[in-house]
């Protein structure tokens, strides 16, 4: 297929970052809270997690869950946990702005790529709640982030592929369109050729049982957690590459 395709994978926790790097995954989306669709990883894990490992993970920058709009005080949280991640030393970073309108917040993403520089920005899915992809694709490039994680404004990618294909072609290299949402390793390949994407994003998602021994049985908790799938990963690689 050419040149290497990049496998991203999304993951909610410093073990399941660990294990999707001992897959071969080029790059980590490092976020918690998964029911909340990532937040920013606390400072304890950005911490830990970086000492680990020398490859490239980008935490995602998100103070909570709900809409992309953000007021005065949660752009302040952004900020300093940009910052944080900076001073850590992660590589990049993943964020994302819009207006009341459903347009890009441009002015904001901005200064956030600036205050990040040399750190890599990706703009999230925020953009898939955009009021026109293509208009909000202009104005990403316009702030200088390095790249565009998209489901193509529906739940699952397979299902917009006509329209991740346009953005890659508008694109012209000026800004990396990233795949996701709904991409495992039987479909990843055909996403690939269909749009001409060059990096591709999945989470890859296993759920891990609980190694307790004990489980109180007055409490009714499944005590399960978010890790990945290894395997899952080895194959999507394979497949791609």
């Amino acid at each position: 297929m050419g040149n290497k395709i990049i496998l991203e994978v999304a993951v909610f926790s410093v073990e399941a970052a660990l294990s999707a790097l001992n897959a071969g995954a080029d790059r980590i989306e490092f976020c918690e809270n998964p029911s909340e669709g990532g937040t920013t990883p606390s400072y304890g894990s950005l911490k830990t997690l970086i000492g680990l490992t020398n490859k490239a993970v980008y935490p995602i920058i998100r103070p909570r869950g709900g809409d992309f709009l953000y007021t005065a005080a949660e752009y302040e949280c952004i900020k300093a946990d940009l910052l944080m991640a900076k001073e850590l030393g992660y590589r990049g970073a993943v964020i994302g702005l819009l207006n009341a309108d459903g347009t890009i917040d441009v002015e904001r993403t901005t200064e956030l790529v600036k205050l990040a520089a040399p750190m890599e920005i990706t703009f999230h899915r925020a953009f898939d709640r955009c009021n026109d992809p293509i208009k909000g694709l202009e104005d990403i490039i316009q702030t200088g982030c390095k790249r565009i994680l998209t489901s193509g404004q529906v739940p699952n990618v397979g299902d917009a592929l006509p329209l991740v294909k346009q953005l890659v072609q508008k694109a012209a290299g000026r800004i990396i369109i990233l795949p996701g949402s709904g991409v495992r390793a039987n479909n990843c390949k055909s996403i690939i050729n269909e749009t001409g994407a060059t990096e591709i994003h999945s989470s890859a998602r296993k759920a891990n049982s609980s190694y307790m021994q004990y489980n109180a049985p007055s409490m009714n908790e499944n005590m399960i957690s978010m890790g990945v799938d290894e395997l899952e990963v080895q194959n999507m690689l394979a497949a791609i590459n």
